[in-house]
């Protein structure tokens, strides 16, 4: 048996209650610190009762401090402290052994689910994606990391070299709804590529990464490697305005709206992964064997972690072929979902009044009508401050979709909703021009073994990650394939080394002249 004790602080069942709460710390130069300001306002999910003492942090001058001491060079690159990309790597051999545990694994899987409620299949995923992740960029993979390129030169002694260099000090703002893999695979990408971290993670569940982060620094993780702090968003916001000098870079996981308010704080130093207004195309070439997957597909991508996934299904297309057939399927697979079994849940960002008013406002467009959900879900203690909604489709018509309507119907709601939209043949352009006028750009799916009404959308579309075939989703694990956003220069990547390249380093070129000396090279007069 593995002695969580080792490395962990908590238990997640036993320490989380509200006669002993667990204690979440700040990690700062190294050290973890004890707090004596805690937040008040974060309840337990499921019950409303208070299970966790999250640090209300507001003097943030030692965080600052440590962004102000790293050089621009980074704790490592190509040419300084080489060994460490080996001792990364060995890291991440230790902790993808010891995440092999089952009692580890059901550790924080049942960490994940407690304070972001999902399925345990979905816990368990995120929890494997990591693992994955750590397996992947062991041994020489980070080294790997930072393959580098020679030219050669104009003459005999000249050589041009292109190299993979770090940022320095930078940070990673990290969400709720993927409380481990999302901060997990950016803070460990940073490091990879020579950066010193500063990790902030929404206090609602932050608890996650804190206990991983413990797991790393009993893999041998310096823990001076990087900073992790607690705060509200609004103190974040002052932490990067007066450090904005010395933060080279932000990576930020979250709301466009944030987003973009960063981005103008740090002079456009930042890389974005949106929460993304994601679509799903239904092509025309119906096939009743495919029916009943194609249904399960788009019920887990719209109401998998109750719709609180940047790459959730937002807008599902339906061509007209699989209209009669499939809009029943997904109210019957819909209304399945109970919370019983967590296959629906709380809504930590939206609550039932922001919900229902969303709704009402699209069911004012002519035409529109609430397919399925639309209600409060019954027999709940979940508190009044988090959502608590059945799985929600409103159908919009096709001639509806652009024009004044179009800002509100593609709204991202971050919860159990979608958008269903039924196009004829004739509508394609309507489509595709909808496609065009949407500002996030994550996910898609293209439903259809058509190559010729696949090559169409794709041609037409940019979307990061993009998915095509029958059994084209919305959302994925990013250990096997890149998973960010496309069409703005500012894209992050997360989990293949092209991601964590592209994400955490920027390109050195060194031009190496060293002679020799041309002999009929003439001494120009200085005299």
């Amino acid at each position: 048996m593995v002695n969580l004790s080792k490395f962990t602080t908590l238990d997640p069942l036993k320490g989380m209650n509200k006669e002993d709460p667990g204690n979440v710390q700040n990690l700062v130069s190294g050290e973890w610190i004890e707090s004596s300001q805690f937040r008040k306002d974060i309840p337990e999910p499921l019950t409303g009762e208070h299970f966790l003492n999250v640090p209300d942090t507001k003097d943030f001058s030692a965080f600052i401090k440590n962004l102000e001491a790293c050089p621009k060079s980074g704790l490592h690159n190509p040419l300084k402290n080489v060994e460490r990309y080996l001792m990364l790597g060995e890291v991440c051999a230790r902790a993808s052994e010891l995440m092999r545990n089952k009692q580890v694994e059901e550790f924080f899987t049942r960490l994940i689910q407690r304070v972001m409620p999902k399925t345990k299949k979905q816990c368990l995923g995120e929890v494997v994606v990591t693992r994955l992740f750590l397996e992947n960029f062991s041994g020489d993979n980070v080294r790997f990391l930072s393959r580098s390129f020679s030219n050669p030169g104009d003459h005999l002694g000249q050589e041009s070299s292109g190299y993979r260099w770090p940022f320095g000090a930078v940070s990673v703002i990290a969400p709720f709804n993927f409380p481990l893999e999302i901060p997990a695979l950016q803070a460990l990408g940073a490091l990879f590529m020579g950066n010193r971290p500063l990790v902030k993670v929404d206090s609602k569940v932050s608890v996650v990464f804190e206990q991983f982060l413990r797991l790393l620094i009993h893999c041998g993780l310096p823990s001076s490697d990087l900073d992790f702090i607690n705060c509200r968003g609004e103190i974040m916001g002052k932490l990067i305005e007066q450090s904005k000098t010395n933060l080279r870079l932000v990576q930020f996981t979250g709301s466009k709206e944030v987003a973009e308010k960063i981005a103008v704080t740090t002079k456009g130093r930042i890389k974005i992964e949106d929460a993304g207004f994601d679509w799903k195309i239904i092509g025309p070439d119906y096939d009743p064997k495919w029916a009943d997957y194609v249904a399960w597909q788009c019920d887990e991508d719209a109401y998998n972690a109750s719709g609180q996934k940047c790459s959730a299904q937002s807008l599902l297309f339906i061509h007209e072929n699989w209209e009669k057939d499939l809009i029943p399927k997904l109210r019957k697979l819909a209304l399945k979902r109970k919370l019983e079994d967590l296959s629906i849940g709380p809504v930590l960002t939206w609550n039932n009044t922001q919900f229902l008013d969303h709704v009402n406002s699209l069911l004012k467009i002519p035409g529109a009508r609430c397919l399925f959900g639309g209600k409060e879900l019954a027999n709940h203690s979940i508190p009044k401050v988090y959502g608590s909604m059945q799985p929600t489709a409103v159908e919009i018509p096709i001639k509806e979709l652009l024009g004044k309507s179009f800002h509100n119907v593609t709204k991202e709601i971050f919860g159990p909703f979608q958008v269903i939209v039924v196009y004829e043949d004739s509508d394609l352009p309507i489509v595709k021009e909808s496609l065009e006028q949407i500002s996030q750009n994550l996910t898609a799916a293209i439903v259809s073994n058509d190559v010729v009404f696949q090559q169409d959308l794709l041609s037409n579309t940019i979307n990061g990650t993009t998915y095509i075939g029958m059994k084209a989703r919305t959302t994925g694990a990013p250990q096997n394939h890149w998973f960010g956003p496309s069409g703005d220069p500012r894209s992050a990547g997360i989990g293949t080394p092209e991601a964590i390249i592209t994400t955490w380093s920027g390109h050195r070129e060194i031009i190496k002249d060293v002679g020799p000396l041309d002999q009929k090279w003439v001494v120009p007069d200085i005299s």
